[in-house]
């Protein structure tokens, strides 16, 4: 799990999307990616396109955890990025 106060701020009051809670610790990867696209077509603030405002959020967390980021957790959220890609086209 992240520890940093900062990246979570960030991901629960971001000024592009609204995501669920705790979105990123759940276990199934087409959940998370479904949840994410939600929250981009429904912002009226993200800036791109939604695929683009929600791999952005999940590229974010995924650096911002960094080394922290366990293998396992790294793994699921990698496998989101192609659910992700799947659900845009």
């Amino acid at each position: 799990m992240v520890s940093d106060n900062w990246s979570k701020k960030v991901t629960e009051i971001s000024n592009a999307l609204d995501l669920e809670k705790n979105v990123f610790t759940w276990n199934n990867p087409k959940k998370i990616a479904q949840s994410l696209k939600n929250s981009a077509e429904a912002s009226t603030r993200r800036k791109g396109t939604p695929l683009q405002s929600a791999m952005s959020m999940l590229n974010f967390y995924i650096n911002r955890a960094g080394k922290n980021l366990p293998v396992n957790r790294k793994n699921i959220l990698e496998q989101t990025k192609e659910e992700l890609r799947k659900l845009f086209q």
